[in-house]
């Protein structure tokens, strides 16, 4: 019996200890691989680096530029360097850090030019490119030339491209002008098709959010308000880049026919056609283009190309801590209740960052970068109040629009002792809805029923039940209520009444330079405005900027950049199959906004803006 045992168990004791061994093994190499990190990260801050040779600046943005990044910056560039991750066009960089950048480099010794490479940059907000083309401006304002190179640009990176002194284009390359244009997906028919009730109550003439539960298009009101806040976006975009190209608006874009009949004259030659409209200065080939920056910034023999360090080598050098402190809180992406995630404002976690400032002594005003389409009302009012709060207590805030801050976002601005917004900011969209599906028909028609008892048609709810009558009212009755607190609290900050409020709200959609017109934001600004506005409210000559950002911990960074640069280095064919990795997943939903993740309102009750995000 014991023989049989010892010859039953004798494989299990050896799997056993083979996984134990595994285990341990593992847990070990992990152990070291992050000592490995520490010490890594501890010579990469403390060694001092060699005098770097004169070149230049070679701005190659790779992803998308963002206001708040899932990763650090300065994490990114660490894992960068030692784990080796590989670029990727959904990469986030931080607005604020390139803008720093480029500022230092203006007075840098050490560079003597810039060179915009732009081949992998994504986009930005239109807000956003308007204060990366501020330092640009600058820069080249300090004498040192900025050129720009390229086989290709779409329209975002044309707009960073039209501050160059010299713009380079290959015999095959092309700038693609188009102008703008939104979209939204509608699902009514869908919706009928499954037989879902779909229940909306709303308040506001233009607001659109709950189109696509209701019409299989653009409602008349919805499709000419769009229009003219898309026109302006248009104008301000032709307006800015035919200033830095020296033409006129209607020289850059004379219209689709126009350009039709001067690239047939060319025989479709997109890259002369481009020359020919003095979109570009020169077409060369890369040869050409590498002697000519060759010859402005001299050639890296051991790297084999001219001399410059790309910015996420460049190293910055950290500003003077003097004086005061002006926190600077970023509510970037759509409110939600709860804490924060990756590409969301959570009520939670902005909340409580105001909280802190306002019971830092150190902190002497506050300014709220608000960057966001809205969300949730019981989260906007949240941090709406805890704002509030913050000013009764003697702080100056002063709110500081990017490209968008409509509804919910507009929401928690309100208490502000000041509104600066850019001309292409897209706020207002002063309006409230709410969305609820039932089921009960689509259970229906595969057999499926639901019933039961109940002490009122008020406790009586269930997705799989039809909505009580009573419910219904009550919840209009309540998305009126918070129509009513909205545009009071607006009345109020703003020194309007609510009947002068409703007239420029229904959901209405404005530009930053309409919103100045109709008296929703005081001052047509950028960030830089709002540091100065701050200062002065609270009296303030020497201070420096606290930035509340939430690092990630280095296990995220591990992940995230270990993730990337996997995924990175696989065949293109074997990734279709995978799913993206998590570092990308947020650049994803912040490409392409949508609604059915942020319904998250406890009353189900929201001030969003679905149109807001979709500008292409």
């Amino acid at each position: 019996m014991r023989t049989l045992w010892r010859i039953i168990s004798g494989p299990f004791k050896w799997c056993w200890r083979l996984l134990n061994f595994i285990r341990e093994f593992i847990l070990n190499l992990f152990l070291i691989f992050i000592i490995v990190i520490c010490v890594g990260i501890y010579l990469q801050t403390h060694r001092s680096s060699p005098e770097p040779e004169k070149g230049a600046l070679l701005v190659d943005l790779t992803g998308v530029v963002v206001e708040k990044p899932s990763v650090n910056n300065k994490l990114r560039q660490i894992g960068r360097e030692l784990l080796g991750s590989s670029s990727n066009r959904l990469q986030e960089n931080s607005l604020f850090d390139l803008v720093d950048m480029l500022r230092q480099a203006k007075t840098d010794k050490n560079i003597t030019g810039l060179v915009l490479s732009l081949k992998d940059f994504a986009g930005a907000d239109q807000a956003s490119l308007q204060y990366i083309g501020k330092a640009l401006r600058e820069f080249r304002d300090s004498g040192k030339p900025i050129y720009a190179v390229g086989d290709s640009y779409n329209q975002a990176q044309y707009y960073l491209a039209s501050y160059a002194n010299k713009i380079y284009l290959t015999p095959q390359g092309a700038v693609d002008l188009h102008g703008l244009a939104t979209n939204s997906l509608y699902y009514k028919s869908l919706l009928d098709k499954l037989k879902v009730s779909t229940h909306i109550f709303r308040v506001g003439t233009y607001k659109s959010a709950v189109e696509p539960f209701l019409r299989d298009d653009m409602s008349p009101a919805a499709r000419d308000a769009d229009t003219r806040w898309l026109g302006e976006l248009w104008q301000h975009y032709l307006d800015t880049v035919a200033a830095n190209r020296q033409v006129t608006p209607q020289q850059l874009f004379p219209g689709a026919q126009t350009m039709l009949t001067d690239l047939r004259a060319v025989d479709g030659d997109t890259a002369q056609f481009a020359l020919k409209n003095k979109w570009v200065d020169t077409v060369a080939s890369r040869f050409a283009i590498e002697s000519e920056m060759s010859k402005a910034f001299g050639w890296n023999k051991q790297k084999n190309a001219f001399n410059a360090v790309s910015i996420y080598d460049y190293r910055m050098t950290p500003a003077p801590q003097k004086g005061a402190e002006i926190a600077v809180i970023l509510a970037n992406g759509a409110i939600i209740d709860g804490p924060e995630t990756p590409g969301s404002v959570g009520s939670d976690t902005t909340a409580g960052q105001i909280r802190d400032a306002r019971l830092d002594p150190d902190i002497k005003a506050i300014i709220l970068r608000v960057n966001s389409p809205g969300g949730s009302v019981s989260a906007s009012e949240m941090i709406r109040s805890e704002l509030e709060a913050a000013r009764a207590a003697g702080k100056p805030v002063v709110v500081s629009m990017g490209g968008m801050a409509a509804s919910g976002g507009y929401w928690i601005s309100t208490p502000a002792n000041y509104i600066i917004a850019s001309p292409s900011t897209l706020t207002g969209s002063i309006g409230i809805f709410g969305v609820i599906n039932t089921f009960e028909n689509t259970l229906g028609s595969v057999g499926v029923h639901t019933d039961g008892v109940a002490t009122s048609p008020l406790a009586d709810l269930s997705m799989t039940k039809a909505l009580p009558p009573e419910f219904a009212q009550m919840m209009q009755l309540n998305i009126e209520n918070g129509y009513k607190n909205f545009i009071t609290l607006v009345g109020k900050a703003r020194n309007k009444t609510p009947e002068e409020v409703d007239k420029i709200a229904q959901g209405h959609v404005w530009t930053g330079s309409d919103a100045k017109t109709n008296g929703l934001v005081d001052q047509l600004g950028d960030f830089d405005d709002a540091v100065a506005k701050a200062a002065e409210l609270a009296k303030l000559q020497q201070f420096h900027l606290n930035w509340y950002i939430e690092e990630p911990s280095l296990i995220d960074l591990f992940l995230s950049q270990t993730s990337a640069s996997i995924y990175a280095r696989l065949p293109a064919v074997i990734q279709t199959f995978l799913p993206v990795p998590a570092s990308q997943v947020t650049a994803l939903f912040n490409a392409q906004p949508g609604l059915f993740a942020h319904l998250t309102d406890p009353q189900n009750r929201y001030a969003y803006c679905l149109s807001c995000g979709d500008v292409q």
